[in-house]
């Protein structure tokens, strides 16, 4: 492996400021969206006529959830198949793992020869981290040998490094809208109880702590969650369903 030069990592940060990645997860729909925008980005970056993708491990196993082109998502899933390769090393290690020039490289036994097959004569794979719940590797792959020189790797290393702190905004952003809904839902939730047990009130004039335990025991004889004899109530006596906010499924 060359020697890596740190002031090459200087040309990727004058070109593409941390904020640019940031931007672009702001400006997609959702995560594999942003994703597949960001091997597009690492191909214009690094140059080369290289092919990009993203390996993430879902349930365990290796997935491909964004390439450049069909080529990278052909490479990745010959490593999957064998259990073995660079972007599962990167992946699983948390290690770069470059291979220079895949007619000598050693490693990789099995995933060498289908690999050369293919037309991978050199490859580099970075880890990506997005917080404790999303590891992945980026893997660049290339139709010549030694297509990763010292700038590559500087600048490959760099976008990686970016491209992981994007990634763990992408995941806090994700886990915050589930947040938001499940406590949106369970306000929603408590709005429906509260107005049944105002109408339990109404009917049986009694006070709050009754008209909750005869809501509780309804729900107990039926065996219907709380929520749901509730919504019962408020359409009956409202003679419509609940309003699109209002509605549960259990």
């Amino acid at each position: 492996m060359p020697d890596y030069d740190p002031t090459a990592e200087l040309t990727w940060s004058a070109r593409h400021p941390t904020s640019e990645l940031q931007d672009l997860l702001l400006a997609t729909e959702d995560v594999e969206n942003f994703l597949q925008q960001l091997v597009g980005v690492a191909v214009t970056v690094i140059g080369g006529g290289i092919s990009a993708g993203v390996t993430v491990a879902r349930d365990g196993r290796p997935a491909t959830v964004a390439s450049s082109d069909e080529y990278a998502a052909q490479f990745d899933e010959v490593q999957y198949g064998q259990e073995q390769g660079p972007c599962l090393t990167a992946m699983r290690a948390g290690k770069v793992v470059l291979i220079e020039d895949m007619a000598t490289d050693e490693r990789f036994t099995q995933y060498r020869p289908r690999a050369f097959a293919l037309g991978v004569l050199s490859s580099m794979s970075l880890p990506l981290t997005g917080g404790d719940d999303a590891v992945g590797a980026l893997n660049l792959y290339s139709r010549r040998a030694h297509a990763f020189g010292t700038t590559e790797q500087a600048e490959a290393r760099r976008f990686a490094d970016e491209a992981s702190r994007a990634l763990t905004l992408a995941v806090r952003l994700v886990h915050h809208v589930e947040i938001t809904d499940q406590l949106r839902a369970a306000l929603t939730s408590r709005t429906v109880i509260d107005q049944a047990i105002g109408i339990i009130m109404g009917q049986n004039r009694c006070d709050a702590d009754a008209a909750f335990t005869v809501l509780r025991t309804t729900s107990q004889n039926r065996n219907f969650k709380l929520r749901s004899v509730a919504a019962e109530i408020v359409t009956a006596v409202s003679k419509h369903q609940p309003t699109k906010g209002h509605q549960f499924q259990d």
